[in-house]
């Protein structure tokens, strides 16, 4: 075989090569259209315990609650403390967002009638995403508290320690000094779950905020 026979038989199976991988490729729109979220913030990755597909998981290939769920009699209306800035929310699993302070954040999530799971498991794997300085279980030193608020049976949660942010697979990140603020309240048709996080100091301020909030829920959004 000729030198110029060698060169053309190169130059068509470079361009079938790049052919091959451009056809593989897709682009982030095309990915989550079949139901594999694009790369998004710890946050958006973080969600509440005990759903079948949550943990470590975006809330993008998460199902959005059916519609009319969550609203109106079904729904819970609760009053915003005046320093917090209200965002939009990021996709259909958060009822609210707000940004608080320097560097925290209390999303509201509600995933609709049967979904998210109970309570008590909820409290713990949230306690779990902290690690102790002293190596304890971070459910030993998590704060529990039930209460009633307006008729609902409202779950109190709060912890300290390292905040392992939407870790999973060694991504994520980690965050030394933080604090969880936690509300799992009984909902009308499902339970709704508000998780308040962010550097201790700035947590630690806006707590009898986060109380009064809590206890200003009632039926009806």
């Amino acid at each position: 075989m000729n030198t110029m026979s060698r060169s053309l038989i190169g130059s068509c199976l470079l361009v079938a090569t790049i052919f091959v991988v451009v056809a593989c490729g897709s682009s982030p729109e095309e990915t989550a259209d079949v139901g594999v979220a694009p790369e998004s913030d710890p946050a958006q990755v973080e969600l509440p315990p005990d759903h079948p597909s949550l943990e470590g998981l975006s809330e993008g290939m998460i199902a959005p609650p059916p519609p009319g769920s969550g609203s109106g009699e079904a729904g819970l209306a609760w009053t915003v403390p005046l320093d917090w800035i209200a965002e939009t929310p990021a996709n259909p699993m958060r009822k609210a967002q707000y940004r608080v302070g320097d560097g925290a954040t209390c999303v509201v999530y509600y995933f609709g009638p049967g979904e998210g799971g109970d309570a008590q498991s909820n409290a713990a794997r949230w306690a779990d995403q902290f690690e102790q300085p002293d190596g304890r279980s971070p459910r030993e030193v998590m704060l529990f508290e039930r209460i009633e608020v307006a008729g609902l049976p409202v779950t109190l949660v709060e912890v300290t320690g390292t905040y392992k942010e939407g870790v999973m697979g060694g991504q994520g990140s980690v965050n030394p000094g933080f604090m969880l603020l936690g509300a799992i309240a009984e909902g009308p048709d499902a339970n709704w779950f508000f998780k308040f996080t962010g550097p201790e100091s700035t947590v630690n301020r806006q707590k009898q905020a986060f109380r009064a909030m809590v206890e200003s829920l009632k039926r009806g959004g």
